[in-house]
């Protein structure tokens, strides 16, 4: 475009030079005239450069920007990791089997992005029975989410919504991680995993196999105990969790737990947490109340054998006031529950992409172990606690896939025997 207007230019000045000029006219004038054209020739030039240059310019930036997107989209998809894990469970009872229910259980998506080789962000968002809605039973929620730094080798602290350490299942509860349709009845009705808190943690490994977890959290919120419903007596814990959704925190609770890891396929490990639960609530007779959890949990696992056992016990102190306004009720406050369970699995038969392992577990817990004393008469009786043998097998399709089959006897509760299907997956 520029060459043509620098042309025409000069076409235009040289016919108007050509019949302008008089015939008479001096050489001198012919030659003033000649040098001005010269001149806007050598202007015309300098603006055609400074353009070129300019575009050169706005060329090398927009490569330059898209070569820098191209990286940070590099860099973000390594830096950035996607995980998932769900199951879906079909259950008949043994005497009943027009009551067979199948249910999503639950399907969760997970996402850890590093911000460095130290920092990280970690996040799980679940959902529950399928369909969320305020007329369904099922349920939305974040699992988990929060930031890790590593201080220093062997040391990390984190703060935000994060998992207790306690137990064997809490921390890992994906359907392959454990055997069975269902997750055992101690670290459900017991310790109510998936337990997490919001607040703050520090954790710490060593090269002989010992780990630690120390922290401070949210705790549980015993006012929101119900006395007239079921949900007290199948898991006291889970019934009073706050889950970080608008978490009461005057109480500050803490927790701490021991593992150890010092010999190849072996597990030791212990933990407990403790915090007030009343929250200076305004007319809540229970602002006194303590609860503390504990538990004694081992593993070993040489290669295809895989033993596991677990002892839990929890208690929940100063209830005698609160359980004195709901006499009358079906489920007062208990000031003990616990819960164990020893389990033995095989892997039977084992190849490149399957494996089929068999296993038994036996359990045992009461969630009202025993209440705090109240005027006689007016107490509630401590409960029996329920027997469970559980047989099944777990048929694993590569590391990330998962069929299971079992079949569930109570020695309390007969009407709860009951046959299970499941599949599951991880990755």
């Amino acid at each position: 475009m520029k060459k043509h207007l620098i042309a025409r230019a000069l076409c235009a000045a040289f016919l108007t030079t050509a019949v302008a000029a008089p015939a008479l006219a001096s050489e001198a004038e012919l030659l003033q005239k000649l040098e001005k054209l010269a001149a806007e020739l050598d202007s015309l030039k300098a603006e055609l450069a400074a353009t070129r240059n300019k575009t050169d310019k706005v060329e090398q930036k927009q490569e330059a920007l898209a070569t820098a997107g191209s990286s940070r989209g590099a860099a973000l998809a390594a830096n950035t990791v996607i995980s998932s894990y769900g199951e879906i469970a079909y259950s008949q009872p043994k005497n009943a089997s027009n009551q067979a229910q199948t249910d999503v259980a639950r399907a969760v998506i997970g996402i850890t992005h590093r911000f460095s080789e130290k920092t990280k962000m970690v996040g799980e968002f679940e959902w529950e029975h399928a369909v969320v809605s305020k007329d369904d039973e099922g349920e939305a929620e974040v699992e988990q989410l929060y930031v890790e730094h590593e201080i220093q080798p062997g040391l990390s602290a984190k703060a935000g919504l994060f998992l207790m350490p306690v137990g064997l299942l809490n921390s890992a509860h994906e359907p392959t991680a454990y055997h069975g349709v269902h997750r055992n009845f101690v670290e459900t009705a017991i310790i109510p995993t998936t337990w997490r808190e919001a607040g703050f943690g520090l954790s710490g490994n060593y090269d002989n196999g010992l780990s630690w977890d120390l922290g401070a959290t949210t705790g549980f919120d015993l006012s929101k105990w119900d006395g007239a419903a079921a949900e007290g007596r199948e898991s006291p814990l889970r019934s009073i969790h706050q889950e970080g959704q608008l978490a009461k925190s005057k109480d500050i609770s803490l927790h701490a737990a021991l593992n150890w890891r010092g010999v190849p396929g072996l597990l030791l490990g212990a933990s407990v947490f403790s915090g007030k639960a009343g929250h200076s609530t305004e007319g809540f007779a229970g602002n006194d109340a303590r609860i503390t959890l504990w538990d004694l949990h081992a593993r070993y696992n040489p290669g295809r054998l895989d033993l596991q056992a677990l002892y839990a016990r929890g208690a929940i102190s100063n209830t005698e006031a609160l359980n004195l306004t709901l006499v009358g009720q079906t489920t007062p406050v208990p000031s003990s529950f616990y819960g164990w369970y020893a389990q033995a699995a095989y892997a039977l038969w084992k190849n490149e992409q399957y494996s089929l392992t068999p296993f038994i577990r036996y359990e045992q817990f009461n969630t009202a172990n025993s209440y705090s004393a109240v005027p006689q008469g007016l107490g509630v009786a401590a409960a029996d606690a329920e027997k469970v043998t559980t047989v099944g097998a777990s048929f694993k399709i590569g590391e990330g896939v998962v069929l299971k089959a079992d079949m569930q006897k109570f020695k309390l509760d007969s009407s709860r025997d009951r046959y299970n299907l499941g599949v599951g997956y991880s990755f």
